[in-house]
Protein backbone atom coordinates (compact mmCIF):
# COMPACT_ATOMS: atom_id res chain seq x y z
CA UNK A 1 0.00 0.00 0.00
CA UNK A 2 1.35 3.38 -1.00
CA UNK A 3 1.56 5.29 2.26
CA UNK A 4 3.25 8.24 0.53
CA UNK A 5 0.27 9.36 -1.53
CA UNK A 6 -1.36 12.42 0.02
CA UNK A 7 -5.15 12.52 0.02
CA UNK A 8 -6.48 15.59 -1.72
CA UNK A 9 -9.43 14.44 -3.87
CA UNK A 10 -12.41 12.86 -2.11
CA UNK A 11 -15.30 11.42 -4.12
CA UNK A 12 -18.60 10.63 -2.38
CA UNK A 13 -20.61 8.09 -4.38
CA UNK A 14 -24.31 8.64 -3.70
CA UNK A 15 -26.42 11.29 -2.05
CA UNK A 16 -29.29 10.85 0.37
CA UNK A 17 -28.77 11.24 4.10
CA UNK A 18 -25.46 9.33 4.20
CA UNK A 19 -23.91 11.10 1.24
CA UNK A 20 -24.82 14.63 2.22
CA UNK A 21 -23.98 14.12 5.90
CA UNK A 22 -20.53 12.97 4.75
CA UNK A 23 -20.05 15.79 2.26
CA UNK A 24 -21.25 18.43 4.74
CA UNK A 25 -18.93 17.23 7.51
CA UNK A 26 -15.85 16.89 5.29
CA UNK A 27 -16.37 20.24 3.55
CA UNK A 28 -17.08 22.15 6.78
CA UNK A 29 -14.33 20.62 8.89
CA UNK A 30 -11.60 19.69 6.37
CA UNK A 31 -12.71 21.38 3.17
CA UNK A 32 -9.89 23.95 2.95
CA UNK A 33 -7.42 21.15 2.30
CA UNK A 34 -9.60 18.90 0.11
CA UNK A 35 -11.33 18.79 -3.22
CA UNK A 36 -14.70 17.19 -2.40
CA UNK A 37 -17.29 16.12 -4.94
CA UNK A 38 -20.47 14.08 -4.61
CA UNK A 39 -22.00 12.22 -7.51
CA UNK A 40 -25.68 11.29 -7.52
CA UNK A 41 -28.48 10.82 -10.00
CA UNK A 42 -31.94 12.31 -9.65
CA UNK A 43 -33.30 9.23 -11.43
CA UNK A 44 -32.09 6.94 -8.63
CA UNK A 45 -34.27 7.19 -5.55
CA UNK A 46 -33.05 6.99 -1.98
CA UNK A 47 -34.59 4.86 0.75
CA UNK A 48 -35.45 8.06 2.62
CA UNK A 49 -37.94 6.65 5.15
CA UNK A 50 -35.76 6.72 8.25
CA UNK A 51 -37.31 9.71 9.98
CA UNK A 52 -36.57 8.96 13.64
CA UNK A 53 -33.23 9.78 15.25
CA UNK A 54 -31.52 9.48 18.64
CA UNK A 55 -29.91 12.21 20.81
CA UNK A 56 -26.37 11.69 19.48
CA UNK A 57 -27.36 13.62 16.34
CA UNK A 58 -27.06 16.79 18.41
CA UNK A 59 -23.29 16.23 18.64
CA UNK A 60 -23.08 16.12 14.86
CA UNK A 61 -25.08 19.34 14.60
CA UNK A 62 -22.82 21.04 17.13
CA UNK A 63 -19.73 20.08 15.11
CA UNK A 64 -21.23 21.56 11.97
CA UNK A 65 -22.66 24.63 13.69
CA UNK A 66 -26.24 23.68 12.80
CA UNK A 67 -28.93 25.64 14.64
CA UNK A 68 -31.60 23.37 16.15
CA UNK A 69 -34.52 25.71 15.50
CA UNK A 70 -33.51 26.26 11.90
CA UNK A 71 -33.03 22.60 10.97
CA UNK A 72 -36.23 21.53 12.72
CA UNK A 73 -38.31 24.16 10.94
CA UNK A 74 -36.69 23.21 7.63
CA UNK A 75 -37.30 19.46 8.05
CA UNK A 76 -40.88 19.59 9.45
CA UNK A 77 -39.51 18.06 12.65
CA UNK A 78 -40.97 17.22 16.03
CA UNK A 79 -39.12 16.24 19.19
CA UNK A 80 -38.51 12.65 20.23
CA UNK A 81 -37.97 11.48 23.82
CA UNK A 82 -38.14 7.73 23.24
CA UNK A 83 -39.99 4.82 21.66
CA UNK A 84 -43.24 3.22 22.84
CA UNK A 85 -43.17 -0.55 22.32
CA UNK A 86 -46.64 -2.01 21.99
CA UNK A 87 -47.40 -5.77 21.85
CA UNK A 88 -43.72 -6.75 22.08
CA UNK A 89 -43.66 -8.58 25.40
CA UNK A 90 -47.18 -9.83 24.71
CA UNK A 91 -50.33 -8.66 22.96
CA UNK A 92 -51.89 -5.65 24.75
CA UNK A 93 -48.74 -5.01 26.79
CA UNK A 94 -46.72 -1.83 26.29
CA UNK A 95 -43.71 0.01 27.69
CA UNK A 96 -41.49 2.95 26.75
CA UNK A 97 -37.76 2.99 26.12
CA UNK A 98 -36.93 6.63 26.78
CA UNK A 99 -33.78 8.69 26.54
CA UNK A 100 -32.15 10.12 29.66
CA UNK A 101 -31.37 8.30 32.89
CA UNK A 102 -33.58 6.81 35.57
CA UNK A 103 -33.12 7.86 39.20
CA UNK A 104 -29.77 8.40 40.89
CA UNK A 105 -26.92 5.90 40.86
CA UNK A 106 -24.45 5.34 43.67
CA UNK A 107 -20.77 4.43 43.47
CA UNK A 108 -21.44 0.69 43.73
CA UNK A 109 -24.53 0.17 41.61
CA UNK A 110 -27.10 1.90 39.48
CA UNK A 111 -30.53 3.13 40.54
CA UNK A 112 -32.33 -0.01 39.41
CA UNK A 113 -31.05 -1.93 42.46
CA UNK A 114 -32.81 0.52 44.79
CA UNK A 115 -35.91 0.33 42.59
CA UNK A 116 -35.95 -3.49 42.69
CA UNK A 117 -35.91 -3.56 46.49
CA UNK A 118 -38.62 -0.90 46.56
CA UNK A 119 -40.69 -3.03 44.19
CA UNK A 120 -40.42 -5.97 46.55
CA UNK A 121 -41.50 -3.74 49.41
CA UNK A 122 -44.46 -2.39 47.43
CA UNK A 123 -43.20 1.21 47.35
CA UNK A 124 -41.72 1.49 43.84
CA UNK A 125 -43.76 2.90 40.97
CA UNK A 126 -43.22 2.37 37.23
CA UNK A 127 -39.51 2.68 36.44
CA UNK A 128 -40.38 5.54 34.07
CA UNK A 129 -41.72 7.66 36.94
CA UNK A 130 -38.08 8.23 37.95
CA UNK A 131 -36.95 9.52 34.53
CA UNK A 132 -37.77 13.00 33.20
CA UNK A 133 -37.84 12.00 29.54
CA UNK A 134 -39.95 8.90 30.18
CA UNK A 135 -42.56 10.76 32.21
CA UNK A 136 -42.63 13.70 29.77
CA UNK A 137 -43.24 11.27 26.88
CA UNK A 138 -46.33 9.90 28.58
CA UNK A 139 -47.57 13.38 29.45
CA UNK A 140 -47.00 14.76 25.96
CA UNK A 141 -44.90 17.60 27.32
CA UNK A 142 -41.57 19.05 26.21
CA UNK A 143 -39.20 21.94 26.77
CA UNK A 144 -35.72 23.11 25.78
CA UNK A 145 -34.28 25.49 28.33
CA UNK A 146 -30.85 27.01 29.13
CA UNK A 147 -28.61 24.72 31.20
CA UNK A 148 -31.06 21.85 30.71
CA UNK A 149 -29.45 18.54 29.81
CA UNK A 150 -30.43 17.75 26.23
CA UNK A 151 -31.54 14.15 26.03
CA UNK A 152 -33.85 14.59 23.07
CA UNK A 153 -33.82 13.60 19.42
CA UNK A 154 -35.99 14.37 16.41
CA UNK A 155 -38.60 13.03 14.05
CA UNK A 156 -37.71 14.67 10.73
CA UNK A 157 -38.26 14.45 6.99
CA UNK A 158 -35.17 12.59 5.75
CA UNK A 159 -35.44 13.97 2.22
CA UNK A 160 -35.56 17.54 3.49
CA UNK A 161 -32.70 16.79 5.90
CA UNK A 162 -30.50 15.64 2.98
CA UNK A 163 -31.46 18.81 1.07
CA UNK A 164 -30.55 20.97 4.08
CA UNK A 165 -27.15 19.27 4.36
CA UNK A 166 -26.56 19.61 0.62
CA UNK A 167 -26.96 23.38 0.92
CA UNK A 168 -24.50 23.39 3.81
CA UNK A 169 -21.98 21.21 1.96
CA UNK A 170 -22.11 23.35 -1.18
CA UNK A 171 -21.72 26.49 0.92
CA UNK A 172 -18.39 25.11 2.13
CA UNK A 173 -17.16 24.11 -1.30
CA UNK A 174 -18.41 20.59 -1.98
CA UNK A 175 -19.34 20.06 -5.62
CA UNK A 176 -22.35 18.03 -6.74
CA UNK A 177 -22.15 16.13 -10.03
CA UNK A 178 -25.27 14.70 -11.67
CA UNK A 179 -24.85 11.25 -13.16
CA UNK A 180 -25.11 7.49 -12.82
CA UNK A 181 -22.02 5.46 -11.98
CA UNK A 182 -21.51 3.12 -14.90
CA UNK A 183 -18.17 1.58 -13.96
CA UNK A 184 -15.59 1.59 -11.17
CA UNK A 185 -12.01 1.63 -12.45
CA UNK A 186 -9.31 0.01 -10.32
CA UNK A 187 -5.57 0.49 -10.16
CA UNK A 188 -4.21 -2.90 -11.23
CA UNK A 189 -1.04 -2.44 -9.16
CA UNK A 190 -2.64 -2.12 -5.72
CA UNK A 191 -6.35 -2.79 -6.27
CA UNK A 192 -7.38 0.71 -5.16
CA UNK A 193 -10.22 2.56 -6.82
CA UNK A 194 -8.80 4.94 -9.41
CA UNK A 195 -11.88 6.56 -10.89
CA UNK A 196 -15.64 6.36 -11.35
CA UNK A 197 -16.96 6.35 -14.90
CA UNK A 198 -20.35 8.03 -15.29
CA UNK A 199 -23.02 7.30 -17.88
CA UNK A 200 -22.04 10.55 -19.58
CA UNK A 201 -18.53 9.19 -20.14
CA UNK A 202 -17.05 11.57 -17.56
CA UNK A 203 -14.31 10.15 -15.30
CA UNK A 204 -14.19 11.16 -11.64
CA UNK A 205 -10.70 10.48 -10.35
CA UNK A 206 -10.01 10.49 -6.63
CA UNK A 207 -7.62 9.54 -3.86
CA UNK A 208 -10.31 8.50 -1.36
CA UNK A 209 -13.79 7.22 -2.17
CA UNK A 210 -16.78 7.18 0.19
CA UNK A 211 -19.42 4.61 -0.78
CA UNK A 212 -22.87 6.02 0.03
CA UNK A 213 -24.60 4.07 -2.73
CA UNK A 214 -27.02 2.33 -0.38
CA UNK A 215 -27.79 -1.37 -0.33
CA UNK A 216 -26.14 -1.79 -3.75
CA UNK A 217 -22.65 -1.12 -2.37
CA UNK A 218 -21.36 -0.22 -5.83
CA UNK A 219 -17.82 0.48 -4.65
CA UNK A 220 -17.30 -1.54 -1.46
CA UNK A 221 -18.99 -4.67 -2.77
CA UNK A 222 -19.47 -4.66 -6.54
CA UNK A 223 -15.96 -3.31 -7.22
CA UNK A 224 -13.89 -4.41 -4.21
CA UNK A 225 -15.80 -7.63 -3.33
CA UNK A 226 -15.44 -6.92 0.39
CA UNK A 227 -18.03 -9.47 1.49
CA UNK A 228 -21.05 -9.32 3.79
CA UNK A 229 -21.93 -11.07 7.04
CA UNK A 230 -25.62 -11.97 7.13
CA UNK A 231 -27.48 -11.58 10.45
CA UNK A 232 -30.85 -12.73 9.15
CA UNK A 233 -30.93 -15.72 11.52
CA UNK A 234 -31.02 -13.27 14.44
CA UNK A 235 -32.94 -10.45 12.76
CA UNK A 236 -35.37 -12.28 10.46
CA UNK A 237 -37.31 -9.29 9.10
CA UNK A 238 -36.14 -8.60 5.56
CA UNK A 239 -38.65 -6.20 4.02
CA UNK A 240 -40.52 -3.01 4.82
CA UNK A 241 -43.49 -1.27 3.26
CA UNK A 242 -43.75 2.46 3.88
CA UNK A 243 -46.41 5.13 3.36
CA UNK A 244 -46.93 8.73 4.40
CA UNK A 245 -50.22 9.99 5.78
CA UNK A 246 -51.65 13.39 6.54
CA UNK A 247 -51.56 14.71 10.07
CA UNK A 248 -54.05 12.59 12.01
CA UNK A 249 -53.66 13.46 15.67
CA UNK A 250 -51.63 15.67 17.97
CA UNK A 251 -47.99 14.53 17.57
CA UNK A 252 -46.59 12.98 20.73
CA UNK A 253 -42.87 13.26 21.57
CA UNK A 254 -42.11 9.59 20.91
CA UNK A 255 -42.07 7.02 18.13
CA UNK A 256 -44.59 4.19 18.20
CA UNK A 257 -43.39 0.65 17.49
CA UNK A 258 -46.36 -1.72 17.30
CA UNK A 259 -45.58 -5.43 17.05
CA UNK A 260 -47.70 -7.32 14.51
CA UNK A 261 -47.92 -11.08 13.88
CA UNK A 262 -44.97 -11.18 11.44
CA UNK A 263 -43.04 -8.02 12.29
CA UNK A 264 -43.77 -4.53 13.57
CA UNK A 265 -45.22 -1.20 12.49
CA UNK A 266 -43.81 2.28 13.01
CA UNK A 267 -45.67 5.54 13.42
CA UNK A 268 -43.55 8.69 13.34
CA UNK A 269 -45.22 12.08 13.80
CA UNK A 270 -43.94 15.12 11.92
CA UNK A 271 -45.48 18.57 12.22
CA UNK A 272 -47.69 18.32 9.14
CA UNK A 273 -47.80 14.59 8.36
CA UNK A 274 -46.88 11.16 9.68
CA UNK A 275 -44.47 8.48 8.53
CA UNK A 276 -45.74 4.89 8.68
CA UNK A 277 -44.22 1.56 7.84
CA UNK A 278 -44.41 -2.17 8.43
CA UNK A 279 -41.19 -4.12 8.88
CA UNK A 280 -41.87 -7.79 8.22
CA UNK A 281 -40.40 -11.19 7.44
CA UNK A 282 -41.15 -12.40 3.91
CA UNK A 283 -40.96 -16.01 5.08
CA UNK A 284 -44.19 -15.46 7.02
CA UNK A 285 -45.92 -12.65 5.07
CA UNK A 286 -45.99 -11.60 1.41
CA UNK A 287 -45.90 -8.05 0.06
CA UNK A 288 -49.62 -7.82 -0.66
CA UNK A 289 -50.61 -8.91 2.84
CA UNK A 290 -48.07 -6.49 4.29
CA UNK A 291 -49.56 -3.60 2.31
CA UNK A 292 -53.06 -4.51 3.43
CA UNK A 293 -52.02 -4.81 7.06
CA UNK A 294 -50.25 -1.46 7.01
CA UNK A 295 -53.07 0.40 5.26
CA UNK A 296 -55.56 -1.15 7.65
CA UNK A 297 -53.68 0.20 10.66
CA UNK A 298 -52.81 3.79 9.80
CA UNK A 299 -54.29 7.07 10.97
CA UNK A 300 -55.08 9.70 8.36
CA UNK A 301 -55.30 9.49 4.58
CA UNK A 302 -52.32 8.14 2.58
CA UNK A 303 -50.57 10.84 0.57
CA UNK A 304 -48.41 8.49 -1.52
CA UNK A 305 -48.46 4.92 -2.76
CA UNK A 306 -47.07 2.32 -0.33
CA UNK A 307 -43.50 1.37 -1.29
CA UNK A 308 -41.90 -2.01 -0.57
CA UNK A 309 -38.22 -1.89 0.42
CA UNK A 310 -36.28 -5.18 0.56
CA UNK A 311 -33.25 -5.31 2.86
CA UNK A 312 -30.75 -7.75 4.30
CA UNK A 313 -29.65 -7.35 7.90
CA UNK A 314 -25.94 -7.73 8.50
CA UNK A 315 -22.64 -5.96 8.17
CA UNK A 316 -19.84 -5.52 5.68
CA UNK A 317 -16.80 -7.66 6.55
CA UNK A 318 -14.69 -4.53 6.22
CA UNK A 319 -16.12 -1.02 6.35
CA UNK A 320 -12.85 0.48 5.11
CA UNK A 321 -11.19 -1.50 2.34
CA UNK A 322 -8.18 -0.12 0.45
CA UNK A 323 -9.09 3.50 -0.40
CA UNK A 324 -12.85 3.05 -0.01
CA UNK A 325 -14.97 3.63 3.10
CA UNK A 326 -18.59 2.48 3.24
CA UNK A 327 -20.99 4.82 5.04
CA UNK A 328 -24.68 4.20 5.58
CA UNK A 329 -26.56 1.30 4.00
CA UNK A 330 -23.55 0.25 1.91
CA UNK A 331 -21.80 -0.47 5.23
CA UNK A 332 -24.53 -2.77 6.51
CA UNK A 333 -28.00 -2.57 7.94
CA UNK A 334 -29.62 -3.20 11.29
CA UNK A 335 -33.36 -2.76 10.96
CA UNK A 336 -34.79 0.58 12.14
CA UNK A 337 -36.32 -0.64 15.42
CA UNK A 338 -34.14 1.61 17.62
CA UNK A 339 -33.59 4.41 15.09
CA UNK A 340 -29.84 3.82 14.84
CA UNK A 341 -29.22 4.20 11.09
CA UNK A 342 -28.39 7.93 11.10
CA UNK A 343 -26.34 7.47 14.27
CA UNK A 344 -24.15 4.83 12.61
CA UNK A 345 -23.67 7.12 9.60
CA UNK A 346 -22.62 9.90 11.94
CA UNK A 347 -20.21 7.69 13.88
CA UNK A 348 -18.48 6.48 10.72
CA UNK A 349 -18.06 10.09 9.56
CA UNK A 350 -16.61 11.22 12.89
CA UNK A 351 -14.25 8.23 13.01
CA UNK A 352 -13.08 9.07 9.50
CA UNK A 353 -12.47 12.67 10.53
CA UNK A 354 -10.37 11.59 13.53
CA UNK A 355 -8.14 9.26 11.46
CA UNK A 356 -8.35 11.10 8.14
CA UNK A 357 -5.46 9.81 5.98
CA UNK A 358 -4.19 13.18 4.76
CA UNK A 359 -0.61 11.93 4.38
CA UNK A 360 -1.43 8.48 3.08
CA UNK A 361 -3.48 5.38 3.80
CA UNK A 362 -1.99 3.03 6.41
CA UNK A 363 -3.30 -0.46 7.15
CA UNK A 364 -3.02 0.11 10.89
CA UNK A 365 -5.58 2.95 10.62
CA UNK A 366 -7.85 0.81 8.46
CA UNK A 367 -7.73 -2.01 10.99
CA UNK A 368 -8.55 0.26 13.93
CA UNK A 369 -11.39 1.93 12.05
CA UNK A 370 -12.89 -1.46 11.17
CA UNK A 371 -12.53 -2.70 14.76
CA UNK A 372 -14.35 0.30 16.20
CA UNK A 373 -17.17 0.12 13.67
CA UNK A 374 -17.52 -3.61 14.24
CA UNK A 375 -17.69 -3.29 18.03
CA UNK A 376 -20.37 -0.60 17.94
CA UNK A 377 -22.40 -2.35 15.26
CA UNK A 378 -22.46 -5.60 17.24
CA UNK A 379 -23.62 -3.72 20.34
CA UNK A 380 -26.52 -2.21 18.37
CA UNK A 381 -27.27 -5.62 16.83
CA UNK A 382 -27.50 -7.28 20.25
CA UNK A 383 -29.77 -4.56 21.61
CA UNK A 384 -32.19 -4.94 18.71
CA UNK A 385 -32.17 -8.76 18.92
CA UNK A 386 -33.11 -8.44 22.61
CA UNK A 387 -36.56 -7.11 21.67
CA UNK A 388 -37.33 -10.18 19.56
CA UNK A 389 -35.81 -12.86 21.76
CA UNK A 390 -37.21 -11.70 25.09
CA UNK A 391 -40.94 -12.13 24.45
CA UNK A 392 -43.85 -14.13 25.81
CA UNK A 393 -45.64 -14.11 22.46
CA UNK A 394 -46.40 -17.49 20.92
CA UNK A 395 -49.40 -16.49 18.82
CA UNK A 396 -47.70 -16.80 15.41
CA UNK A 397 -44.92 -18.76 13.70
CA UNK A 398 -42.82 -15.61 13.54
CA UNK A 399 -42.88 -14.98 17.28
CA UNK A 400 -42.38 -18.64 18.10
CA UNK A 401 -39.25 -18.56 15.94
CA UNK A 402 -37.95 -15.40 17.64
CA UNK A 403 -38.63 -16.73 21.11
CA UNK A 404 -36.78 -19.99 20.40
CA UNK A 405 -33.86 -18.75 18.29
CA UNK A 406 -30.23 -18.93 19.35
CA UNK A 407 -28.67 -15.55 20.15
CA UNK A 408 -25.09 -14.20 20.22
CA UNK A 409 -23.08 -15.17 23.29
CA UNK A 410 -22.54 -11.48 24.06
CA UNK A 411 -26.29 -10.91 24.39
CA UNK A 412 -26.87 -14.13 26.32
CA UNK A 413 -24.23 -12.98 28.83
CA UNK A 414 -25.92 -9.60 29.38
CA UNK A 415 -29.32 -11.20 29.89
CA UNK A 416 -28.01 -13.81 32.33
CA UNK A 417 -26.05 -11.24 34.33
CA UNK A 418 -29.08 -8.98 34.67
CA UNK A 419 -31.42 -11.80 35.64
CA UNK A 420 -29.08 -13.27 38.26
CA UNK A 421 -27.61 -10.11 39.79
CA UNK A 422 -29.47 -7.08 38.42
CA UNK A 423 -26.22 -5.77 36.93
CA UNK A 424 -25.96 -4.10 33.55
CA UNK A 425 -22.91 -2.28 32.24
CA UNK A 426 -21.98 -0.03 29.36
CA UNK A 427 -18.65 -1.09 27.88
CA UNK A 428 -16.32 1.42 26.24
CA UNK A 429 -17.95 3.52 23.55
CA UNK A 430 -21.09 1.42 23.20
CA UNK A 431 -24.16 3.36 22.14
CA UNK A 432 -26.73 2.00 24.57
CA UNK A 433 -26.16 2.64 28.25
CA UNK A 434 -27.45 1.08 31.45
CA UNK A 435 -30.83 2.83 31.44
CA UNK A 436 -31.57 1.69 27.88
CA UNK A 437 -30.77 -1.96 28.61
CA UNK A 438 -32.67 -1.71 31.88
CA UNK A 439 -35.85 -0.28 30.36
CA UNK A 440 -36.02 -2.83 27.54
CA UNK A 441 -35.19 -5.86 29.67
CA UNK A 442 -37.76 -4.85 32.29
CA UNK A 443 -40.26 -3.88 29.59
CA UNK A 444 -39.88 -7.26 27.91
CA UNK A 445 -40.42 -9.03 31.24
CA UNK A 446 -36.93 -9.92 32.50
CA UNK A 447 -36.73 -9.21 36.23
CA UNK A 448 -33.56 -9.51 38.33
CA UNK A 449 -33.62 -12.10 41.10
CA UNK A 450 -31.68 -9.94 43.54
CA UNK A 451 -30.10 -6.53 44.06
CA UNK A 452 -26.77 -5.13 45.26
CA UNK A 453 -26.27 -5.50 49.05
CA UNK A 454 -25.36 -1.82 49.44
CA UNK A 455 -29.07 -1.06 49.05
CA UNK A 456 -29.68 -2.68 52.45
CA UNK A 457 -27.59 0.06 54.06
CA UNK A 458 -30.78 2.12 53.71
CA UNK A 459 -33.63 1.48 56.07
CA UNK A 460 -37.04 0.87 54.52
CA UNK A 461 -38.08 4.37 55.56
CA UNK A 462 -34.97 5.93 54.02
CA UNK A 463 -35.51 3.98 50.81
CA UNK A 464 -39.12 5.13 50.65
CA UNK A 465 -38.08 8.78 51.06
CA UNK A 466 -35.30 8.37 48.49
CA UNK A 467 -37.63 6.93 45.83
CA UNK A 468 -40.39 9.43 46.60
CA UNK A 469 -38.04 12.42 46.34
CA UNK A 470 -36.92 11.44 42.84
CA UNK A 471 -40.45 10.71 41.67
CA UNK A 472 -41.74 14.01 43.06
CA UNK A 473 -38.92 15.95 41.41
CA UNK A 474 -39.69 14.36 38.03
CA UNK A 475 -43.41 15.10 38.30
CA UNK A 476 -42.94 18.69 39.39
CA UNK A 477 -40.40 19.37 36.66
CA UNK A 478 -42.49 17.88 33.85
CA UNK A 479 -45.66 19.55 35.11
CA UNK A 480 -43.95 22.90 34.53
CA UNK A 481 -43.27 22.08 30.86
CA UNK A 482 -45.65 23.10 28.05
CA UNK A 483 -47.50 20.80 25.70
CA UNK A 484 -45.20 19.30 23.05
CA UNK A 485 -46.88 20.92 20.03
CA UNK A 486 -47.44 24.18 21.86
CA UNK A 487 -43.69 24.40 22.41
CA UNK A 488 -42.92 23.45 18.78
CA UNK A 489 -45.25 26.12 17.42
CA UNK A 490 -43.34 28.87 19.15
CA UNK A 491 -39.85 27.34 18.95
CA UNK A 492 -39.47 25.73 15.50
CA UNK A 493 -42.70 25.82 13.51
CA UNK A 494 -42.21 24.23 10.10
CA UNK A 495 -41.65 26.43 7.07
CA UNK A 496 -43.93 24.22 4.97
CA UNK A 497 -47.71 23.82 4.96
Amino acid sequence: MNAEKRIRRVVVAGGGTAGWMTAAALSKLLGKNLDICLVESESIGTVGVGEATIPTLQLFHQLLGIDEREVMAYTNATFKLGIAFENWKDVDHSYIHSFGTAGKDCWACNFSHFWVKGLRNGISHDIGDYCLEHFASRQGRFQVAPRQERNHAYHLDATLYAKYLRELAEKYGAMRIEGKIEDVQLDHHNGHIKALKLDSGKLLEGDLFIDCSGFRGLLIDKALHTGYEDWGHWLPCDRAVAVQTGKAAKPMPYTRSIARESGWQWRIPLQSRSGNGLVFCSHYMDDNDARKQLLGNIEGEPINEPRVIPFRTGTRRQHWNKNCIAVGLSSGFIEPLESTSIHLIQRSIIRLLTVFPSNGIFQVDINEFNRMVRDETENVRDFVILHYKLTDRQDSEFWRYCRGMDIPDSLAHRMEMFEKSGRVYKYGEELFGETSWLQVMLGQGLMPRTYHPIVDMMSDEELSRFLASIRNYVRQKVDSWPDHMEFINRYCKANIG
